[in-house]
């Protein structure tokens, strides 16, 4: 009888060709960097295997028969005549619509077979050709793949008609990647005149990756193997691109080992997909569509080819700047696409839930009921007087869906893990409430048991989502239900803020901590527009004569509800509610303005301005502070950048390559809180700064009569050029210890206390004239 193919198999290794193949061209790249074989040479062989396979495959899927095969004559095997082979299990012979199928499916696979020829002649001519006219090559070459690859995969078989919205959407993707690669290939090229080719190629490359990997992205659940396509010709068309690039800037014959990695994996790539697409692959249409990090990778790429200019570089030019501003936009509109697309999504959570509550019946709960919703629950928390209430908080794990599906395997699970006799609430769209008549203890070892049970992978269309969870729990005393459901909910904060995936007990302090919590989340939005912040200015003095020569910002939020609240309590509040930029901007502007105002009285002194590393990371930071310095026409190098050393190593290349572009623009850099400890000593010297600002701790007597640790890093600092600034003196032996260790500057209540400007300024008339 006949036997038919299956559609697609289970997913298998990399057949032991791929790995021989492509560990051989490993070697061969190894083998040209070491210098033992010339570059082009080492390309040529490194990719030639990889691209003798695909071909090999392609063309025989392009010729593959469909039907069963002929019965071979006897043959004369060492003078004997052997009957021939049993022929093999016939196979059904595709008809109709599948019989069109697989005839394209033959077709894409020839045009892809020439594609992949055309890559892998491009590189193996290269050591035959004279130098001179190998960028010829490498651009016909290019030029002969691109279409050949942009007719194959627009004829590849399961193709689905997108939605306005699904088309909307991945054309922002595209935009934002491309973008930011166009960008990244801009600022990446040397300095200097750049060749046409090289440009072109760049820009070209760039756009032409962000189709291909978008739309690869996009297909990687529906269509695998035209997922592994797209993949292949964006492999080996940037690496054609690469090959261009690095030919037009005329670099060294060992530069051209980079364009070997991706022309291989391009190659193996394109032949695995088209194999699996000929196979018969049908579109999973109820594949969820894969998660595309929209706004992380044009940012990621856009900062890190920004960071690398910067630090090699040092400053960017008027076309660069606008167009790495032009990654912002797609990002924006990509967000605005999602809160939509959100909204929809719960406006049909809420039509479900309220079909489901028609199902309520007589108050009994079946395991299969849908939960009680609020007003349940506080019915029946108003008759408890003892038990406990835990209060369950939802989230996806960045790739996770709450939808419909996943949200009733979640009340399945609240309600198994749960007794007979306890009550599962719905509170929120992502908030479950599980009311239990256990004590404390034994509740709490609810709450842990849900968490595990919650833990579990839930399946799904498309694959498994995996929920985390926080939950709050509250004693139920017979009060005012009111009362336990926010002592429940601010223990779930709690756990929140914690890191999540644990349970979070209520008490009187935790409520004291979290309620001030909450006033400063509720306030602090808006405190930039109604002018609560406000600015005060501590001196930094020379220590030889105690004259000023800069001072530092300190901001205060004079808040009208809460009363003053330091930068300790205010940072953290400002970085969970993404105001941190909102906040050093203004910051950054009334020190600049500031400082503007003293200048004109002809007073030459600093201004020291303080950052978080998150700060620092922001892509426009250098360009906003240079903004700023224009604006109020202050010489850059009156201004002092600084960042705490403890929360530099968690963002050390971010925090460098943002120093060093400040520095570039003449403003100084300087680390404060430095500890003097080894791994700070081992960074010091990576750091590109100009100022080292330590506590008064160190200018005490050493342990077991040691010299102090001020005399130590005094010298530090004059050996690698930094002056020493010592913060936090209260006392006139502190000051007489830092002077004595050759520290030029100091700072402290022993010296000046903060003060608002004009008060400051006063202070100043004191001294005929204030200098660096």
């Amino acid at each position: 009888m006949p036997v038919t193919r299956p559609a697609a198999g289970p997913r298998r290794r990399p057949p032991l060709s791929d790995l021989v193949v492509s560990l051989a061209g490993a070697l061969f790249v190894l083998a040209g960097a070491a210098g033992l074989i010339p570059g082009p040479a080492a390309v040529a062989l490194a990719v030639a295997g990889g691209s003798a396979l695909a071909c090999v495959r392609l063309a025989w899927l392009a010729g593959a028969p469909s039907g069963p095969p002929a019965a071979a004559p006897p043959t004369e095997r060492f003078g004997a005549t052997v009957p021939p082979d049993p022929p093999e299990p016939a196979v059904a012979r595709p008809t109709g619509r599948r019989a069109r199928r697989v005839a394209l499916s033959r077709r894409v696979a020839g045009i892809l077979d020439v594609a992949v020829l055309a890559a892998g002649l491009t590189v193996a001519v290269l050591p035959l050709s004279d130098p001179a006219h190998r960028l010829p090559v490498a651009v016909t070459g290019l030029a002969f793949t691109t279409p050949l690859y942009a007719v194959a995969l627009l004829r590849l078989p399961g193709r689905s008609r997108l939605s306005g919205a699904e088309r909307l959407s991945r054309a922002v993707d595209v935009m934002g990647l491309g973008v930011s690669l166009v960008f990244a290939g801009w600022v990446l090229l040397p300095a200097g005149p750049v060749p046409p080719a090289a440009r072109a190629a760049s820009v070209g490359g760039g756009l032409a990756l962000a189709v291909l990997l978008v739309a690869a992205v996009a297909e990687r659940r529906r269509r695998p193997g035209a997922a592994l396509c797209h993949a292949g010709a964006a492999a080996t068309l940037g690496g054609l691109a690469l090959l261009v690039v690095l030919l037009a800037c005329t670099a060294p014959d060992g530069g051209l080992l980079a364009v070997a990695p991706p022309l291989l994996a391009g190659a193996l790539l394109t032949a695995a997909g088209a194999r699996r697409t000929a196979a018969g692959e049908r579109p999973r249409t109820g594949a969820a569509p894969a998660a595309w990090p929209g706004l992380t990778a044009p940012a990621g790429i856009a900062a890190l080819a920004a960071g690398h200019h910067l630090w090699t570089v040092g400053q960017f030019t008027a076309p660069e700047i606008a167009l790495g501003l032009s990654v912002i936009p797609p990002m924006v509109v990509r967000e605005v696409l999602a809160a939509a697309d959100h909204r929809r999504r719960a406006e049909r959570l809420a039509a479900s839930e309220a079909r489901l509550r028609l199902l309520a019946g007589d108050g009994e709960w079946p395991a299969d009921a849908p939960p009680a919703d609020r007003g349940e629950l506080v019915r029946v928390l108003a008759r408890r007087t003892g038990g406990a209430l835990l209060v369950v908080d939802l989230h996806g794990d960045g790739t996770a869906v709450l939808d419909g599906p996943v949200l009733t395997e979640v009340v399945h699970r609240l309600r198994s893990g749960s007794g007979r006799d306890d009550l599962v609430a719905r509170l929120t769209d992502t908030e479950f409430a599980v009311l239990t008549d256990l004590g404390p203890v034994p509740a709490y070892a609810l709450g842990i048991r849900l968490l595990a049970a919650l833990a579990e992978p839930c399946p799904r269309p498309g694959g498994a989502s995996r929920i985390r969870a926080s939950i709050g729990l509250a004693e139920t005393t017979g009060g005012d239900p009111g009362d336990v459901l926010r002592q429940a909910d601010l223990a779930r904060r709690r756990a929140v803020q914690l890191g999540r995936d644990r349970v979070e007990w209520y008490d009187a302090y935790l409520e004291e901590q979290l309620v001030r919590r909450l006033d400063l989340e509720r306030e602090l939005p808006g405190a930039v527009a109604r002018g609560e912040l406000d600015l005060v200015y501590q001196p930094v003095l020379a220590l030889a004569d105690r004259r000023p020569v800069g001072t530092e910002a300190l901001l205060r939020w004079r808040s009208p509800a809460l009363g003053t609240v330091l930068p300790a309590e205010l940072l953290p509040v400002a970085a969970d509610l993404d105001l941190l930029g909102e906040v050093g901007r203004w910051v950054l502007d009334r020190a600049c303005r500031q400082l503007a105002d003293w200048s004109e009285g002809g007073r030459e002194l600093w201004m020291a301005v303080n950052v978080t590393p998150r700060e620092l990371a922001a892509p426009d930071f250098v360009a906003r502070t240079a903004t700023a310095l224009a604006a109020y026409d202050v010489p850059p190098e009156r201004l002092v950048v600084e960042v705490a050393e403890p929360a530099v190593a968690r963002e050390l290349s971010t925090v460098v390559a943002r120093l060093a572009g400040l520095r570039s623009l003449g403003v100084r850099t300087a680390l404060d809180d430095f500890r003097a400890e080894h791994a700070s000593l081992a960074q010091l010297r990576r750091l590109p700064i100009d100022l080292l600002k330590v506590g008064p701790h160190l200018v005490g007597p050493g342990a077991d009569g040691q010299r102090p640790l001020i005399d130590v890093v005094a010298n530090l600092g004059d050996r690698l050029g930094l002056e020493v600034v010592v913060e936090g003196l209260e006392s006139d032996a502190q000051v007489a210890g830092a002077r004595r260790a050759g520290c030029r500057y100091g700072q402290g209540f022993a010296l000046a206390r903060p003060a608002p400007a004009e008060r400051v300024e006063a202070w100043f008339e004191e001294f005929p004239s204030t200098s660096r």
